[in-house]
């Protein structure tokens, strides 16, 4: 139906298939480099833009339920929101949820990207951003390109590090949440920090 909106009177249900064949499912196709797309065959100008505008919107619905309401009182709604933007990423991107004394969203910091299995983040930097916003608490998160949320030894020590730090300067780490397509993990519901 989308593609059929951007080259109206043409038999699109090949190319949708194509699509969803070549990544896998309709969010990967959302999700996939508007570059990546355009070199699709059968995929032109249009059509990148067409899925570009649904998945902009998307993203952008969800962020503005996480903004409307404490993060911690609308959990799902801040998964959801992570979930559609970062689960069929194909590099990892760690980002820093900045909050206030209410636990209403400051500022959804993107603070690194690397390659497909690595991005730095630097402890120091994390805490120095928080207290330059004046933010009382914040929450990482990550993504996993391989799929899996599962937390690696060094999720697990990056996030007691960069907690320690709060702690020693009055900013909570609340959480550090790892997205995957196959989920999401939670390092504070399995009670790693």
């Amino acid at each position: 139906m989308l593609l059929m909106q951007a080259v109206p009177r043409r038999d699109m249900k090949p190319l949708a298939r194509s699509l969803i064949q070549r990544f896998g499912s309709l969010a990967a196709v959302l999700q996939a480099e508007p570059r990546t797309l355009a070199g699709h065959p059968g995929m032109g100008e249009a059509t990148v833009a067409a899925l570009r505008v649904v998945t902009v919107a998307a993203t952008r619905l969800a962020r503005q339920r996480v903004r409307e309401a404490p993060v911690i009182s609308s959990w799902q709604a801040l998964i959801d929101y992570l979930t559609i933007d970062m689960a069929h990423l194909t590099v990892e991107r760690v980002r820093v949820l900045y909050l206030n004394a209410r636990n209403m969203l400051i500022l959804d910091d993107l603070v690194g990207e690397g390659s497909i299995d690595e991005a730095a983040i630097h402890p120091r930097e994390v805490i120095r951003r928080a207290l330059d916003l004046g933010a009382a608490a914040l929450i990482l998160v990550h993504n996993h390109p391989s799929g899996s949320p599962e937390p690696s030894r060094a999720d697990i020590d990056i996030t007691n590090r960069i907690a320690e730090a709060g702690r020693l300067l009055g900013v909570t780490v609340h959480d550090h949440v790892v997205i995957g397509r196959e989920g999401h993990v939670s390092l504070r519901a399995k009670g790693l920090i």
